[in-house]
């Protein structure tokens, strides 16, 4: 699994002209899923993104309470290095790619993590403002 993680301002996801999620100051987090991927996988990047040390003062969204936004991203896991095509075997494939990203979700929310997410499998307009700017790759 792999994340980037980004402090932001503010940031959103529409899709076909409505905002489906959207958070303040908090964690955008562009997760991408690869075949190897397991639920004890999602759990485990849930606590490092709830526990990121990334916030002002060294401090996660576990000591600030700051709201959590997902965006499922398969691109992440595209490979570029032949070509100018990327490919996109890296990436798992949907079905077994939104259970995962939903147990993150789920992960986060269990720690008690106020979570925003994207919509899976849509055309998603992903707005963000970086602070500092912060960001962050996870890569498990």
């Amino acid at each position: 699994m792999r994340a980037v993680v980004q402090t932001v301002g503010r940031a959103s996801v529409t899709v076909d002209g409505e905002v489906v999620g959207a958070i303040d100051d908090g964690l955008l987090v562009l997760l991408g899923v690869t075949h190897t991927d397991t639920v004890d996988i999602a759990r485990t990047i849930a606590r490092k993104v709830h526990e990121l040390r990334i916030l002002d003062d060294e401090r996660s969204a576990a000591d600030t309470g700051a709201p959590i936004l997902v965006v499922s991203q398969f691109t992440l896991y595209g490979d570029a290095r032949k070509g100018r095509r990327p490919t996109w075997t890296a990436a798992a494939p949907a079905e077994m790619a939104e259970p995962l990203v939903t147990a993150v979700v789920e992960a986060l929310r269990s720690r008690g993590a106020k979570v925003e997410t994207g919509r899976f499998r849509a055309h998603m307009l992903v707005e963000s403002v970086n602070i500092g700017p912060r960001t962050i790759l996870l890569d498990l």
